[in-house]
């Protein structure tokens, strides 16, 4: 019993992990206005090491369509502004000496809807996440009760598992339709 318990706490672990990630994936994907999040994966060679670009500049937003990206460090401009085009944002920074601009131009229809498949590709992945978590818990189920937990147990953990896979799907799918909402919102 108490190794059953143990697989359904890790199989809700695992599912709230899935989730989560799918936010922060999320945040990534633009939705025409700036944030500082659309940089975060970006690295900027300093010092000989990859390192994030949130690590060597402060970022932050001038209007709801400009980032700004200051370095804590003037001779690293010229090496974050190369990882900026090589992270291909499809936006062109602008450097003025001290600081570099970047200007988020209005979503097109078409980039939009292309933004909207990313946002689902993102929410199937979190799925399929959750589905192989229930399926290996429904395993440890089937294994419990072949080697002795009574079997109607079993069936009630397994409607325990199926419930939490119904709910963090659900979940996923409010996530990906409000994100849904906020890109195609002009």
């Amino acid at each position: 019993m108490d190794e059953i318990n143990m697989y359904m706490e890790m199989t809700v672990s695992s599912m709230e992990d899935a989730v989560a990630h799918l936010q922060h994936e999320l945040v990534k994907v633009r939705t025409g206005k700036a944030s500082p999040a659309m940089l975060g994966g970006i690295m900027v060679e300093y010092y000989g090491a990859p390192t994030p670009l949130h690590q060597v500049a402060n970022i932050g937003t001038a209007d709801s369509r400009t980032l700004t990206i200051q370095p804590w460090e003037r001779k690293t401009i010229a090496t974050i502004e190369r990882a900026l085009f090589e992270a291909n944002l499809g936006i062109t920074p602008q450097n003025d000496g001290e600081i570099i601009r970047l200007s988020i131009p209005p979503l097109t229809e078409e980039r939009r809807r292309e933004f909207v498949k990313k946002a689902k590709a993102c929410g199937e992945d979190a799925k399929i996440v959750i589905r192989s978590a229930r399926r290996d818990v429904m395993e440890e189920i089937k294994k419990a009760v072949k080697n002795g937990f009574p079997e109607d147990a079993g069936k009630g953990k397994e409607a325990e598992a199926q419930k939490l896979t119904d709910a963090h799907i659900l979940k996923i799918e409010h996530i990906v339709d409000a994100k849904e909402r906020e890109i195609m919102t002009i």
